[in-house]
């Protein structure tokens, strides 16, 4: 099952992992911005935790679709 998995995340594209890393992105502002909504604070509780896992999903899913030799690709992108 392990095996699986591994060798389906190895299939995915350097592209697929940006797309997927970015994703977290959107996640990280509306588990924040939902504070500001008029609704009571166990909601808020319900809606930060939701969109708080997903954005850590997409950001550790991302990362390990990319892998080491992903990031440091990804990394010097970003230095240029």
């Amino acid at each position: 099952m392990i095996q699986r998995v591994k060798k389906w995340l190895q299939s995915l594209s350097f592209r697929t992992g940006v797309i997927v890393l970015l994703c977290c992105i959107p996640f990280y502002i509306l588990s924040f911005a939902q504070m500001l909504l008029p609704i009571s604070a166990a909601a808020k509780g319900v809606l930060w935790t939701i969109l708080f896992g997903l954005a850590k999903t997409c950001q550790y899913g991302g990362l390990t679709i990319l892998g080491v030799e992903g990031y440091q690709r990804l990394k010097a992108w970003f230095r240029k």
